[in-house]
């Protein structure tokens, strides 16, 4: 994906935005009382810290002053003011992580309700408008939630230190106070100007370390097709060229990061000996206590600190800009394929019928596949669909499905329970033999005799020992044939038939006796099918056929025989 340029600015709204929906939503009355609940306990941290400053000046002073007595007991002060301020910190840290969990949680379970809703997974992934969307759900959702919340606690936290220790600072010096505001101030300024090109760079390299790796997943995925057809020279190239980008664009990172990394740490080793050189003096003049060295120091760092995150932080957050502009852009893809209307076609579900009205399907370069199609399919009827090139009956097989495609007219179908469609390359996820064969929701109505059964008439009987029984998850596209797998999907379709089946090509995968034997299973149960298959296709078992021609020309013939 291009660089796109991602102003501090934008990333500010997108990110009040996104907080905005969490803590208005359904979990927002709880995530606003854990907020409530850590915001309170950071409150006592910082109030901790501005106490252990006071005890840790006491406890130098006795020191220099060889006062025993002060001295145990400021000690005793000190590690009571440790051991709360370790039981503060862990419980903060434990209710930070669980608010980053359930906000994450949040918004994953929203990006895939998205992603998933109305097909918008496959119209991304056909129009390549959004480069890894399964990263920017997993990692980059992982991520933000994380990280906002780290920066919104910082922030919060840093308010806390600024309140609490100017005033501590002020009473020991007020030019100590004024040049921690100003160090703070200029080492944020060119922070910000020597490290502003991270984002950009940032951004490429989270899309070019998911394009190597999906590239690795292509071979693993491909891994037989790969070593048939001696493609491996051709896959090293592509892993190779995608590796040289990955590379380059970090290399460039590193030098961006060398070049900040020699302002922050310097500036970091100042804040240590600031502090000394403007309050020692007072000390050696003999008006203020030894102890008062200490705490300016470490109220100095506080304060600076505080100041100072976007010198701190800088590179979380131009991981963070980046984060926020990538879902940003995943929410905006998803709603633009949403909105946009990429096929003219109307699909109007109507109870068990199937009927095209003046349907007419286009190449994706503009050529005729099929024109004017009307006609109406009885219930129970076989039909077989073909003519002199397959393209046409694939394009009436994903137009039917609600797959968008170039074209015009009206397809009435029934609804998605009582329609199913089955590919040339049928799609087995991993999981037990039981869910392979019954949907979730018609678990309780089949019984394992009727699995059985069905598979006896497939000549499938034998997975089931294979498998391990019906509840042992398996990883059927390695353990099974093609041929058996798309055995395994019809056997679905036999054990809760639906209205309607929509078969493209799948003779290439079963042959025409087992295709034959099938077609006789659905007509039995009175199931109307489509078959996108050959001409000489077991023609004598077809109710009718529909043939097309070059042109998109199309002929309805029953068949009387």
């Amino acid at each position: 994906m291009n660089s796109q340029q991602i102003p501090l600015k934008v990333t500010a709204v997108r990110f009040a935005r996104a907080v905005r929906h969490f803590s208005t939503s359904d979990v927002g009355k709880k995530a606003n009382l854990m907020f409530a609940v850590l915001a309170a306990l950071l409150f006592g941290v910082s109030g901790l810290n501005v106490v252990n400053s006071y005890v840790g000046r006491n406890f130098m002073t006795a020191i220099a002053d060889r006062q025993t007595p002060e001295f145990i007991r400021q000690a005793i002060f000190y590690v009571g003011v440790f051991a709360a301020l370790t039981v503060f910190s862990v419980i903060a840290r434990f209710v930070e992580e669980r608010l980053a969990l359930l906000w994450r949680e949040f918004i994953a379970r929203r990006a895939v309700t998205l992603y998933l809703a109305n097909g918008t997974y496959h119209r991304l992934d056909v129009s390549g408008q959004l480069t890894n969307p399964d990263q920017r759900i997993a990692d980059d959702v992982r991520a933000f939630t994380s990280t906002t919340l780290s920066f919104v606690l910082l922030l919060f936290n840093g308010t806390l230190t600024i309140v609490a220790f100017s005033s501590v600072l002020w009473s020991i010096s007020p030019l100590l106070f004024v040049v921690a505001v100003l160090y703070a101030a200029g080492g944020s300024y060119l922070t910000v100007l020597l490290g502003r090109p991270l984002i950009n760079l940032n951004y490429d390299q989270l899309d070019k370390e998911a394009n190597f790796r999906s590239s690795l997943i292509h071979v693993r995925e491909n891994a037989e097709s790969i070593i048939l057809e001696r493609g491996e020279g051709r896959q090293q190239i592509l892993l190779s060229h995608r590796l040289d980008d990955l590379v380059a664009n970090f290399r460039r990172i590193t030098a961006v990061n060398r070049n900040v990394g020699f302002f922050t740490t310097g500036y970091n080793w100042l804040i240590q000996i600031i502090p000394a050189l403007i309050v020692a003096p007072a000390f050696i003049r003999g008006d203020i206590e030894f102890g008062v060295i200490t705490q300016s120091a470490a109220a100095f760092a506080m304060l600076v600190g505080a100041f100072s995150l976007i010198v701190t932080q800088f590179h979380s957050i131009s991981n963070f800009a980046v984060v926020v502009a990538r879902l940003n852009s995943l929410l905006e893809a998803i709603e633009k394929s949403r909105t946009t209307a990429e096929s003219a076609i109307e699909i109007v579900e109507r109870g068990g019928c199937l009927a095209y009205e003046r349907l007419s399907l286009l190449s994706s370069n503009g050529t005729p596949l099929l024109k004017e199609l009307s006609v109406s399919i009885p219930l129970g009827t076989l039909v077989l669909l073909t003519g002199p090139s397959q393209a046409p009956g694939t394009a009436l097989f994903r137009a039917t499905a609600g797959i968008p495609a170039p074209g015009t007219g009206r397809i009435i179908r029934p609804g998605s329970d009582d329609i199913v469609f089955l590919k040339q390359r049928p799609y087995l996820p991993p999981g037990t033999l039981r869910q392979i064969l019954v949907r979730l929701e018609n678990a309780g109505e089949i019984s394992d005799e009727q699995m059985f059964q069905v598979l006896r008439e497939l000549d499938l009987e034998w997975v089931v020992s294979q498998a391990g029984g019906l509840d042992k998850e398996q990883s059927w596209e390695m353990s099974l044939s093609l041929t058996e797998q798309q055995l395994l999907a019809v056997a679905k379709v036999l054990l809760v038939p639906p209205r309607v089946v929509f078969l493209d090509r799948v003779d290439t995968t079963l042959g025409s006796k087992k295709l034959r034997k099938i077609l006789r299973l659905l007509s039995d149960r009175s199931i109307t099918c489509i078959n996108n298959g050959e001409a000489h296709d077991a023609r004598d078992l077809y109710h009718a056929v529909l043939e097309y021609s070059e042109d998109g020309r199309w002929t309805w013939t029953p068949n009387r025989a």
